[in-house]
């Protein structure tokens, strides 16, 4: 019923994910602290976003954040260089619009080379992939696609990497974040098989719930800090429900590819990872899927549905109309149609569900491996997935948890919008593999920035007093100035392995 794929086969055909590394930056802003700076309220912020998020250093860079986590990835899981045929680039932080990909095999190339290691293979691909938080995804399934075909014998690593930050006063500012996540992908897979063939997706223009348009960038000032600012256009409540919706619309793709009753699918899974820009975000997004589910389910199945509904006054038959009316998200993207909601009584049985004892089991339980150690992340964009798979795979390993065999459901989503809904088989002998992401490992170098340290740093003002010497790691060491007609180099960064 499950379309489990055998992962023991030697069958070249079965692909997947090998290992996980992680950089987050060191420079920490505890929300409790925040909360006390803005006048925010702790115990809610707590609850639906978080407990901290880091900031970028002032010499860094999402390429100096990706070319280190993959440099982890090669020395953690002792890799030659020369058999990665494909470097993948997911993104929605790029400051180049020619380059991707290469900048990063570039700072690898070079530092592999001066401790005496071999760089990269020449003929390794270097695409870069941007769909908002999304692209990494998309970089997975471009690398898997690789191995499956003209890549047969070689390795990738797909590398998700992000910054995010919002404007200080708007409601984003304690959902940011920075960081990178390195996957290695390989045939015969040692942490978990990724079964493409059974996944599903999604994908509709949603006009404006987030986006980043070029002219956000014109005449930025970096003469304080190596800094472009990149500060998204958003509309809150109405990206929460283009994430709810396009979820929807990708589990459905995958229902009907599996041939699956989808309540009984739902469950059967024991752990489910999706794309998390702060806390409350996937527990809505599962619980919504829960009970549209519910109302394709049995009899049995709908009383309960009822149950939650008639807590919130709300008849049965006229929630079930709305679940099954064919809403088009994009109609409420206007100013007067930004604070509507296409779901009313959908959401009004959330609450309710929200409040009763079934919740915890049917969705916290499902959504908690890992689900701890990553309120201490933030928003990562592309790399806030498989940050969230790193977190459960090396939970799992820590309390001994037997998963060998199970289902793992991921979720991605990136604004614009579109979902991808795929399975992962966790591999037989996976423990070995999870000991080498160190994923707490990643956390512990941590700065507590002050009000007025975190303020500079956000604003892109030189920052004194940080007490961090970088090490091990890849920084900006200076941006090109020249723009004469002999050599140009305005605006490249030039980087140093410390």
């Amino acid at each position: 019923m499950t379309g489990i794929i055998d992962i023991k086969s030697s069958d070249q055909s079965t692909i997947g994910l090998s290992g996980l590394a992680v950089y987050i930056p060191p420079f920490r802003v505890r929300l409790e602290d925040w909360c006390e700076w803005t006048g925010s309220p702790w115990q809610k912020i707590s609850k639906v976003v978080g407990r901290s998020f880091r900031l970028r250093g002032p010499d860094q860079s999402m390429y100096t954040m990706a070319a280190t986590a993959v440099m982890r990835l090669i020395d953690q899981y002792e890799l030659d260089p020369a058999e990665i045929g494909f470097l993948g680039l997911g993104t929605e932080s790029s400051s180049d619009n020619s380059a991707g990909a290469i900048i990063v095999k570039g700072m690898l190339d070079r530092a592999l080379t001066e401790r005496g290691s071999a760089p990269l293979a020449r003929n390794c691909e270097v695409p870069e992939f941007k769909h908002a938080c999304l692209g990494g995804v998309y970089a997975m399934k471009g690398a898997l696609r690789y191995l499956a075909l003209d890549g047969r014998g070689k390795k990738a690593i797909v590398v998700c990497a992000d910054i995010a930050e919002y404007a200080r006063g708007s409601t984003g500012e304690p959902t940011q974040g920075a960081g990178a996540v390195a996957m290695l992908l390989e045939s015969n897979p040692t942490l978990a098989a990724v079964d493409l063939a059974n996944s599903g997706s999604a994908s509709d223009y949603r006009i404006m719930d987030f986006r980043k348009p070029m002219v956000r960038f014109c005449g930025q000032d970096r003469s304080e800090s190596h800094h472009i600012q990149d500060f998204p256009v958003f509309n809150g409540k109405y990206s929460t429900t283009c994430y709810i919706d396009e979820t929807l619309q990708a589990l459905e793709d995958m229902y009907s590819k599996r041939s699956l009753e989808p309540i009984d699918y739902l469950r059967s899974l024991k752990n489910v990872f999706m794309h998390r820009p702060y806390r409350r975000m996937p527990e809505n997004g599962w619980a919504v899927a829960w009970l549209f589910a519910l109302g394709r389910g049995s009899e049995r199945d709908r009383e309960l549905l009822g149950s939650y509904a008639e807590k919130s006054g709300i008849e049965l038959d006229a929630l079930l109309a709305e679940m099954a009316a064919a809403v088009d998200v994009q109609d409420f993207a206007t100013p007067e149609g930004l604070n509507i909601e296409p779901y009313p009584l959908t959401m009004a049985t959330l609450h309710a569900f929200r409040q009763s004892e079934d919740f915890e089991d049917s969705v916290l339980a499902r959504l908690a491996l890992g689900a701890t150690d990553i309120r201490d992340l933030g928003n990562l964009y592309t790399a806030a997935l498989p940050a969230w798979l790193a977190a459960g795979f090396e939970e799992a390993l820590r309390d001994d948890l037997p998963i060998t065999g199970d289902e793992l459901l991921t979720m991605g989503y990136g604004s614009g919008d579109a979902a991808e809904v795929i399975p992962f088989y966790v591999a037989e002998g996976w423990q070995e593999a999870a000991s080498r992401i160190r994923f707490t490992e990643a956390l512990t170098r941590a700065v507590d920035l002050t009000r007025e340290q975190y303020e500079a740093l956000h604003d892109g003002r030189r920052v004194t007093d940080l007490g961090y010497d970088p090490a091990d790691e890849f920084i900006v060491e200076r941006v090109g100035q020249s723009d004469d007609r002999h050599f140009q180099d305005i605006g490249i960064e030039y980087y140093r392995y410390a």
